[in-house]
């Protein structure tokens, strides 16, 4: 296995045994990719803004948003390694499910704004764990913006952008957690 390969899967928890057609290619040229990749990595789970647990946290909601079986458990160990309790991983699973059935109401919504009777009559939908949630309303918002801009829903985006901000959240914090997404999203393509 490629150097680089196994320090990140080490470094990640992914089992050494993992194996991935891209990964294999990659590593076959020697890519400067993966180089990249694992320093992206590291960068963005040692951000400034998050602790190591909402980090690992919020790549769980990546992980479990792409349909990625092994990055969820390895995110999932990372988490609970840093105290994530039963209840805080089920929530994550949870407003990650509930930000899937947002963005697809919400996306169509946002494609047909002329249609009145889709955007005037009350979506019916319950969200009463948003009401209360575990980690607290901030994080919680947090990981809501985070899968919604993984999921290219612009109303969902803007709306939990401003209630992220009115929990507190600054700028920055907003930022290291997208640019999170965004870096892990990437690590799910090539695994």
């Amino acid at each position: 296995m490629n150097e680089t390969i196994q320090n990140l899967f080490n470094d990640l928890m992914i089992p050494a045994d993992h194996k991935s057609d891209s990964l294999q290619s990659l590593a076959a040229v020697d890519s400067r990719f993966l180089k990249d990749l694992k320093l992206n990595i590291a960068a963005v789970l040692k951000g400034n803004n998050l602790s190591k647990k909402e980090a690992y946290l919020i790549g769980l909601s990546v992980a479990v948003n792409e349909k990625c079986p092994v990055l969820v458990q390895a995110m999932e160990a990372l988490a609970r390694r840093e105290e994530a309790s039963d209840a805080e991983i089920a929530e994550i699973h949870a407003c990650t499910a509930l930000m899937n059935t947002n963005n697809a109401f919400y996306r169509f919504r946002h494609y047909l704004p002329q249609n009145q009777y889709y955007n005037n009559t009350p979506a019916g939908l319950r969200m009463s764990i948003m009401m209360n949630p575990v980690l607290g309303k901030e994080f919680f918002e947090l990981v809501s913006l985070v899968v919604s801009s993984l999921n290219g829903c612009s109303l969902c985006v803007t709306s939990h952008e401003a209630s992220v901000k009115q929990h507190g959240a600054s700028e920055a914090r907003i930022y290291d957690a997208i640019r999170l997404g965004a870096v892990l999203k990437s690590l799910v393509v090539v695994l």
